[in-house]
């Protein structure tokens, strides 16, 4: 019997399936606010180079050469 089964027929025998129902909901949560974070972070590093790379554009065709 691995680890889940044994946590699923604790919960089960205690009548915490409210609780089980919780901490599932709790885990799920997390992971989908880091999934959003970390695509979010991304997101932020690609915005960040495009800016870059559109000031050098910009100073290159100013004659501001950096």
């Amino acid at each position: 019997m691995n680890l889940l089964e044994q946590l699923v027929t604790s919960f089960i025998g205690k009548a915490d399936v409210g609780h089980l129902g919780l901490l599932l909901w709790a885990v799920t949560s997390s992971a989908a606010a880091w999934f959003v974070m970390r695509e979010v972070s991304a997101a932020n590093r690609r915005f960040d180079d495009f800016v870059r790379e559109l000031n050098r554009f910009n100073a290159r065709h100013e004659g501001d050469e950096p």
